[in-house]
């Protein structure tokens, strides 16, 4: 899963990058969503920016922590797969944006009831829907944790 988020990821970006100039935008439904080609040299919302060494050595310390203390030599749920591979998909296509751009392409730009969100891209988008389903798997496997001990 983790590959196949990274592959994809880096497709969409680099389409865009070969169609697109910086700062270029593309409506693709008026006053609501636009493809808009911005790089970011910071994190989620613009935080850290310019420590671009930084944020590429957190990236790689967060996915060794995911690899060595919750996948490697586990006995993994596919949830639990999809979940960690969403994860490590999104970090890594952030990643190599870093080293390869010094900068993530972002692209996604929304405008919802006059509120403009930050310009984002679909490793952002695996990464929150990954953070979701983990704690939908924390959240259930206490649920379970609870029902079992009353019985």
């Amino acid at each position: 899963m983790a590959l196949l988020s990274l592959i994809f990821d880096q497709f969409i970006k680099n389409i865009i990058l070969l169609f697109m100039n910086f700062g270029q935008s593309i409506t693709v439904i008026n006053g609501f969503f636009n493809i808009t080609l911005i790089g970011n040299t910071g994190a989620a919302f613009s935080i850290l920016s310019s420590n671009t060494i930084l944020l590429i050595i957190i990236s790689i310390v967060v996915l060794n922590v995911l690899y060595f203390c919750f996948i490697k030599g586990k006995n993994l749920k596919k949830f639990e797969q999809v979940s960690y591979g969403l994860l490590a998909g999104g970090i890594m296509g952030n990643l190599v944006d870093r080293v390869v751009h010094m900068q993530v392409i972002d692209y996604l730009d929304f405008n919802i009831f006059g509120y403009n969100f930050p310009v984002f891209n679909l490793a952002d988008i695996l990464i929150i829907i990954s953070m979701i389903l983990i704690v939908i798997q924390i959240i259930k496997g206490d649920k379970n944790g609870v029902s079992s001990k009353s019985k």
